[in-house]
């Protein structure tokens, strides 16, 4: 089985608590960004420690990169093909699917698009808690595109970590979730995936980010305090949140 959730910003108890419950040795764990590479550490063990504790469980983890990942130590892991596209292999079975690739997963043509941007960027500190490469370059702009022409423009599932500035306005008329309308730093970013999502076909596209869980139009869904089935949309476990 194929799951799908949103950010997990390297927090193990939710891992532990929320995640794993949920997942058999042959199932796959898909994150819309913000895993949190670089953010593991935690009370009983080291981020090494946690993620050599993933790659002895028999289940697959993949995530898109967010905003808060420690990209230094991200782009430092050697990029391999894997399914038909370029990963970063944290693990054998961690892996972290790159911008703008195509990947066929359980026969399920899946495009990864991650980045975004902190809003929290002012009281970060540069290459210690925020790393600049969080937004994405021309040259990730241009793979996506080549790699989309290769497939007819024509995927089963988009996953990114923001979305299109047109959702992230929908988004923005729901009074109760706080979001602001298109944060202009990540405007390059969310105008670009309107462009995506208004010429490629896909069944469904899911999207972290932005701390919320809903269903969106043109068949989106913002994902943070649940797990989905990513093929039916169901939801099979659903928690409170954790985010600060």
């Amino acid at each position: 089985m194929i799951y799908i959730t949103g950010d997990m910003h390297g927090n193990q108890y939710k891992w532990v608590e929320q995640i794993e419950p949920v997942l058999s040795s042959s199932d796959i764990m898909i994150i819309c960004g913000d895993f949190g590479i670089g953010f593991w550490n935690g009370r009983y063990w080291s981020e090494e420690a946690f993620l050599d504790y993933i790659s002895g469980r028999g289940y697959t983890v993949l995530f898109v990169d967010g905003n808060h990942e420690n990209f230094n130590k991200l782009n430092a892991y050697p990029v391999e093909e894997w399914n038909g596209g370029k990963v970063h292999k944290i693990r054998h079975n961690l892996i972290h699917l790159m911008r703008g690739e195509v990947y066929c997963i359980e026969g399920l043509w899946v495009f990864t698009f991650g980045g975004g941007y902190s809003i929290d960027k002012y009281r970060r500190q540069e290459n210690v808690s925020w790393w600049p490469q969080e937004m994405p370059s021309e040259a990730e702009y241009q793979n996506a595109e080549e790699n989309l022409k290769k497939t007819d423009a024509q995927v089963d599932y988009i996953i990114t970590h923001t979305a299109p500035s047109e959702s992230v306005y929908y988004l923005s008329t729901i009074r109760s979730t706080g979001i602001r309308n298109n944060v202009e730093e990540e405007l390059p970013l969310t105008t670009f995936l309107d462009g995506i999502q208004q010429q490629v076909k896909y069944k469904h596209w899911y999207f972290g980010h932005f701390h919320v869980d809903t269903e969106l139009w043109r068949n989106q869904t913002a994902i943070l305090n649940s797990v989905r089935e990513i093929a039916s949309g169901k939801v099979v476990r659903r928690w409170e949140s954790y985010e600060a």
